[in-house]
């Protein structure tokens, strides 16, 4: 086996070495203090998921348990992980100019004030989420119960309705009825996260975690980019990243994506850093890296799908003899046992109503380990084959440039549709019919998905990356930049794959999430380094610094100017991604779903404590339902069909069983029928995110929420 190819996919000697390091390594205290700051979340998220999954699963996620097993922990892996960072970037840098001495505090200053002030600024406009209409409110009940009871599948207390009744049901949005337990849609690593802000602050700091994960996850990407690109071309990828409107979206409300984000792009970090270490730092580093990325299936199972090209790159490792293949093949088989295993023992009934891309995701990974597992035997002795000619570098090239077009073009050979529930059907209607579209139901508009991107980051972005992925590819064959293999690699996969099929409802900035994990930060990494590499070419192409200046600056402007266009709702033209009709403001200054803590505070005290709470209507029992049950401690249900003949019997098994019957509703019409007093204990009224399907979003919609209480007498 050729040198170069041994190197393309493990890594370069040139990347540094660690430990004692030399002179000019040790020296730079920039670097060191940057490399150690953006690894940092990923090993403290790492911890806590390490020490709360065994806990939750024996039913005593408490403080004192959790406080107990992940400080030791936390403190263990900081050790262990920040004791071996390296001493010096990888290489080689984009420009390929010659090294200067270390790396610029000012470069350092950037990447945090970029983070910090991001985190400043989503604190300023964040959420209060906690009503479950979509995702946030879910995550921040579920952590809610985690944290008051310690333990998983939430018991529905049927003694206090009397037992069972025709019609009774106690399952709500994102909470599923299997037996007599209920049972939470989601993964339970967000959770876990937010819980342990519910035992600090209560709900009202369990609100305000998004800003923070979400200022963690750029900082955590200013760290791969410095590794990637350079530190002096570090804040710039962050500040891209930040001013990107779905970066602000997930990180305004309590979404996974940002969790995600910390532990996927901290993976990469630490896999990169391995192979700027040595000795047994070289293989701690390494399982650190994997069970970083690993974990990610803990906050988010269909995240397998964007782990699938780490299976290859660890066979490269394999059959390149390299230190790290084992150790970082371990951090993911560990990592994903701890997923799949909350995805089994405690989110089953997800899993099932997933089941039609899971399985299909479950048969590529087997075909892919099998591949990998054939070709690593074949090639053990062999060792890789040496990438001759330009064919195969030119292949790959092509095959990048050929799939942007496709993506550009399809919109006009391509109309996605696909098989919707009824509720998804009149959803989607209900949004054509605000933005003027034709009504068609069961179209997904998948086939807008790079002008999802285009939007959100504009059209430089994307073609300075498909640049950077022409010339890394080659390099990477070639043995010139083994840093990148595993993220290019994982990067180009998942950005296919979910522009492809985003398996989202389309609605925006909904569907932006999508963006969040690997698609925009892959998009933005390598358009920076595109840059870079610009940058050098005009200085060495008989400019001098002026010249590579003025390049760096029209490349940073094509980069911030589009995506500042859409979050601060500068520049647009109605339908169209790119155009010149000036709007009044984007989302930027916009906070949603505010006051939503002070109003289900104000239902709660309604309540008395030992009511029996049934929901009558059933957008409101959906929304509710488990609110009233985690927040307001009191056992709540619903009825599907509220006639006089299926409810009066539920009231009378409540107080039977020596509670007071309380029915809720989102109008006062439909509790007269039941008598009683009535009065209204909650009466919302704020902003939403809005819904469009073609265009950007700009706007806020309007949200209501009424809620009438009575209490009737059987």
């Amino acid at each position: 086996m050729s040198a170069d190819a041994r190197t393309a996919a493990t890594g370069s000697p040139a990347a540094g070495t660690a430990g004692a390091g030399g002179a000019a390594e040790t020296a730079d205290v920039a670097g060191r203090l940057l490399h150690r700051l953006t690894v940092l979340p990923a090993l403290l998220a790492t911890a806590w998921l390490l020490a709360g999954l065994p806990l939750l699963l024996l039913g005593v996620f408490r403080p004192v348990l959790m406080l107990v097993l992940s400080v030791p922990l936390a403190a263990a892996l900081m050790v262990f992980g920040l004791r071996w960072m390296p001493g010096r970037w990888p290489g080689p840098r984009p420009a390929r100019l010659p090294e200067r001495a270390g790396t610029p505090w000012w470069a350092v200053a950037g990447v945090l004030a970029v983070a910090a002030g991001f985190g400043v600024d989503q604190l300023i406009y964040h959420s209060q989420f906690i009503i479950v209409q979509r995702d946030p409110g879910a995550y921040i009940q579920f952590a809610t119960w985690i944290a008051h009871h310690g333990s998983l599948p939430i018991p529905p207390d049927r003694a206090a309705f009397g037992g069972a009744h025709p019609g009774l049901s106690f399952d709500s949005f994102a909470f599923y009825q299997v037996g007599d337990t209920v049972v939470p849609q989601f993964m339970a690593g967000l959770p876990m996260i937010l819980a342990g802000a519910t035992w600090i602050g209560g709900i009202s700091l369990a609100a305000a975690m998004g800003p923070l994960l979400g200022a963690l996850g750029v900082l955590t990407f200013g760290g791969l980019a410095a590794r990637l690109v350079g530190p002096r071309w570090a804040p710039l990828a962050a500040l891209v990243l930040a001013i990107s409107l779905p970066e602000e979206f997930t990180s305004r409300s309590t979404y996974s994506e940002p969790l995600v984000q910390i532990l996927f792009l901290g993976g990469f970090c630490l896999v990169i850093d391995s192979f700027g270490t040595d000795g047994i730092g070289t293989r701690v580093v390494a399982a650190l890296g994997g069970l970083a990325l690993g974990l990610t299936l803990l906050v988010r199972i269909d995240g397998a799908s964007d782990m699938l090209p780490a299976i290859p790159y660890c066979g490269l490792l394999l059959i390149g003899r390299r230190r790290q293949a084992l150790p970082l093949l371990g951090g993911l088989v560990a990592g994903g046992v701890y997923g799949g295993g909350d995805g089994i023992l405690l989110s089953r009934p997800y899993l099932a109503s997933i089941k039609t891309s899971l399985v299909p995701l479950a048969l590529v990974g087997a075909v892919v380990a099998v591949a990998v597992a054939a070709a690593v035997a074949l090639l053990w002795r062999r060792g890789l084959p040496e990438v001759k000619g330009r064919w195969l570098p030119d292949a790959v090239g092509a095959a990048a440039c050929v799939a942007v077009l496709g993506f550009a073009v399809r919109p006009y050979l391509q109309t996605t549709r696909g098989p919707l529930t009824t509720a998804a059907r009149d959803y989607v209607a209900t949004m054509q019919r605000a933005d003027h579209l034709p009504i068609d139901p069961t179209r997904l508009y998948y086939e807008i998905s790079l002008h999802w991107v285009f939007w959100y980051v504009g059209v430089p972005a994307v073609l300075l990356a498909t640049l950077a992925t022409v010339l890394l590819s080659r390099w990477c064959l070639r043995g010139q930049a083994p840093a990148w293999t595993l993220p290019l690699m994982t990067f180009a996969w998942a950005i296919v794959t979910t522009l492809y099929r985003p398996a989202i409802t389309p609605d925006q900035p909904w569907a932006s999430r999508r963006l969040v994990p690997a698609v925009l930060p892959g998009f933005i990494l390598l358009a920076v380094w595109a840059s870079g590499w610009l940058a050098g070419r005009a200085r060495r192409g008989g400019g001098h610094r002026a010249a590579a200046g003025a390049v760096a600056v029209l490349c940073a402007a094509a980069l911030l100017l589009p995506a500042a266009r859409t979050t601060f709702g500068l520049a647009h033209k109605d339908g169209s991604p790119v155009g010149i009709k000036l709007v009044a403001a984007g989302l930027a200054f916009q906070t949603t779903y505010a006051g939503e803590i002070a109003a289900v505070g104000r239902l709660c005290a309604a309540l008395p404590r030992d009511s029996s709470v049934v929901f009558i209507d059933g957008l409101t029992g959906d929304w509710l339902t488990e609110d009233v049950r985690a927040m307001c401690n009191v056992p709540a249900a619903r009825i599907a069909d509220p006639r006089l003949r299926t409810v009066m019997p539920v009231l009378r098994g409540i107080a039977a069983a020596g509670r007071r019957p309380v029915l809720l509703a989102a109008g006062k019409s439909q509790l007269a029928p039941y008598g009683g007093p009535m009065r209204q204990v909650m009466a919302l009224h704020d902003a939403q995110d809005g819904h469009t399907l073609t265009t950007p979003p700009l706007h806020t919609w309007p949200l209501t929420v009424n809620v009438w209480m009575s209490e009737p007498s059987p």
